[in-house]
């Protein structure tokens, strides 16, 4: 949602999946709309419909309106949430019936062909238990989940061409994620020999900070704590990433035949990462490198970019800046009243001087973890937000000492620092910049702040402004008439 909106989790609201985006809240997509640009979606999201907010508001979900809406303002040419498991997922996407259209026959062919694998006997076994993510997955790679969105997305390119009109496409793919299963020849191409060490120390866990050691209690994070599911995992992970890049050139090509990479601005990038055992944890919930450092590569086929092209940069990035980037390379106007992101067109031409982010923030909501419920917290204070600046990683958990990381001599962010008394002057002047951050909240976005600027220089020359019928503070009609001369001399002189 942060990437959607261009803003922050304490500004859109929308701070686990599951929350709605509220009504209202402006998007990438309807920016885009606003300068005639088809902002599309193919593949997952997790964007949850405001119902209740649409009810009052008499839209309906069905109607062209109501399905922007439900859609964070993008046209779901395919929209896939990515997890169809028997239960009270979404039970029969499209990617079911065309696996059905392919001889892939199942009550669920999702999970009982993409996401499954074949025992010794040719019995059925779950991908869901990672015993199993060393075999095969049933499906062919070619109608796997991956080569799939890579169509849809080549198909709407097709379409795009005789509708005529620029668009935006968010092709989101929904590997690598659990189930941890890949179809072949992937499944072989990589093995234990390849997996790096794992990132983590016995002192990490010796005298961990409170929410640290309860995410670490954690089934997920038990058992990728085990060498051997690492060893077993992770193989299956780095071959789900290797289809990833395959489809990736199997696009590129698909977009030069037809002249595309010469006018598209393509991003990749992530949501987040996963830990896999390092610092003794699965999943996503902390701010280590491993799950919140999520890559960003960005072409820019202008030759204003040419100067920085196949540059890296260390630059704070968020997420929230791509929303600003693309809507400023579409030709949009900035809307720095909505958008909190910084538009990263700059840093690709090469405009160094620009002034930049000073750190970087990620938000967390503990609201629906366990460790809330163990550690006592209540709903209100399950919140943390990391500030990140080039040498420092600092963590701010309500209720709670913070955490805190030296960038510079631990890289691995091994040693919290977030009680040593030797460091209470970086904590302090971290904990400033949090706050200073928290002060500066984006609410006021019905208005552009430039509209209200455009008259400062007005506002100086003379005592008071002067509406038709209104007048406050005028003692007599010749102070009036005395303000009103030096308004009428003012503009005259401004226009000449």
């Amino acid at each position: 949602m942060s990437t959607y909106t261009g803003r922050y989790v304490r500004s859109h609201g929308a701070s686990w999946n599951g929350i709605p985006l509220r009504v209202g809240e402006p998007t990438l997509g309807e920016h885009l709309r606003e300068i005639g640009v088809r902002p599309v979606l193919v593949g997952k999201t997790r964007m949850v419909a405001d119902r209740q907010g649409m009810a009052r508001l008499g839209i309906d979900p069905a109607s062209i309106i109501g399905v922007h809406v439900s859609q964070c303002g993008f046209e779901p040419f395919e929209r896939d949430d990515g997890l169809h498991p028997d239960g009270h997922y979404d039970p029969d996407p499209r990617y079911d019936a065309y696996l059905r259209e392919h001889g892939f026959e199942a009550a669920n062919p999702w999970e009982q062909w993409a996401n499954s694998v074949a025992g010794a006997d040719g019995e059925v076994l779950s991908g869901w238990l990672l015993s199993h993510a060393d075999k095969p997955a049933r499906v062919p790679d070619e109608h796997s989940e991956t080569p799939y969105m890579t169509g849809r997305a080549m198909d709407f390119m097709r379409e795009a061409e005789l509708d005529g009109r620029p668009w935006c496409l968010h092709l989101s793919y929904i590997k690598p994620h659990w189930p941890y299963i890949v179809p072949a020849p992937y499944h072989t191409m990589f093995g234990a020999a390849d997996v790096l060490p794992v990132v983590r120390s016995e002192d990490e866990r010796r005298d961990a900070h409170p929410v640290f050691s309860a995410y670490m209690q954690e089934r997920v994070a038990k058992v990728f704590s085990r060498e051997q599911v690492r060893l077993r995992v992770i193989p299956a992970y780095m071959g789900l990433i290797k289809q990833v890049d395959d489809q990736i050139g199997r696009l590129m090509a698909f977009m030069a035949e037809r002249g595309l990479l010469d006018n598209t601005m393509i991003i990749f990038t992530s949501d987040h990462g996963d830990y896999l055992g390092d610092h003794w944890l699965g999943e996503k919930q902390l701010f280590h490198d491993a799950s919140a450092k999520v890559p960003l590569i960005v072409i820019d086929p202008s030759t204003q970019a040419n100067a920085t092209r196949s540059q890296k940069s260390d630059r704070l990035v968020e997420a929230i800046d791509l929303a600003p980037t693309i809507l400023d390379w579409l030709g949009g106007a900035a809307k720095p009243h909505i958008l909190e992101g910084r538009s990263l067109l700059p840093l690709l031409q090469g405009l160094a001087q620009t002034p930049w982010h000073r750190y970087a923030v990620s938000e967390y909501d503990m609201l629906y973890d366990r460790p809330r419920i163990s550690l006592g917290l209540a709903a209100d204070d399950a919140k943390m937000v990391m500030i990140a600046v080039e040498r420092w990683m600092y963590i701010h958990i309500e209720g709670h000492r913070p955490m805190l990381f030296d960038l510079a001599s631990d890289p691995q962010e091994l040693a919290d620092l977030g009680a040593d008394p030797g460091h209470a002057d970086i904590r302090t002047t971290l904990d400033a910049a949090h706050f200073a951050w928290a002060r500066h909240t984006h609410a006021r976005i019905t208005e552009r702040i430039s509209a209200v600027t455009a008259n400062d220089a007005a506002a100086a020359a003379y005592d008071t402004d002067i509406d038709p019928g209104i007048l406050i503070g005028y003692w007599d009609a010749a102070e009036l008439a005395e303000e009103q001369e030096k308004k009428r001399n003012w503009r005259e002189g401004s226009s000449g």
